[in-house]
């Protein structure tokens, strides 16, 4: 039986979708089982003003078979909480995959996996893979994206991941296949 790794996505008023857009269209696209959690599982209303559904809250998702935990920037006082703490910590210690963008980076700050490691924190990259743990820049989104992706070997071979960045990233139009 094979059984099939999530990705965790975490929701709460005002987060900014953008930042996460691309890297949930990857998942998405490779088959990904996506859970979105907010803290108390309800709907959330996101920077943008679009509505979003959690699947459940937080405390809910068995994270026994859990790949990657995704935090999204906005306003992160709506999540400041031990919760969301305590599970960054635990799945650092297991080598989780766990992405923070914009203000989602200090949200994995608070809850102390950046102490040790490069991050966006402490580094003038806009983009910052070490170890474990991404962290980026609101503006870095293709990058974060795309590093989240490669962490995560989302890519088919290392064509599909120059042709990802080119598209995605230089905003090269796909080539047409010919027969």
């Amino acid at each position: 039986m094979v059984i099939k790794m999530k990705d965790v996505v975490l929701l709460y008023d005002n987060c900014c979708i953008f930042e996460i857009v691309i890297l949930n269209y990857f998942l998405n696209a490779t088959g990904s089982k996506l859970i979105f959690c907010s803290s108390h599982g309800k709907t959330v209303r996101a920077t943008e003003g679009y509505s979003l559904n959690a699947d459940m809250p937080i405390e809910d998702v068995d994270w026994t078979d859990v790949r990657s935990f995704i935090v999204p920037g906005g306003e992160t006082a709506n999540i400041d909480d031990a919760v969301v703490t305590d599970i960054i910590g635990k799945l650092h210690q297991r080598n989780v995959l766990i992405a923070g963008i914009c203000a989602g980076v200090d949200v994995l700050d608070k809850a102390g996996i950046l102490k040790d490691i490069r991050s966006t924190v402490r580094a003038e990259e806009d983009c910052v893979r070490d170890g474990n743990v991404i962290t980026a820049r609101a503006n870095a989104y293709v990058d974060f994206a795309i590093e989240a992706a490669k962490a995560l070997d989302l890519f088919e071979d290392e064509t599909d991941l120059q042709e990802t960045i080119s598209f995605w990233k230089y905003h090269q139009r796909a080539e047409e296949e010919t027969d």
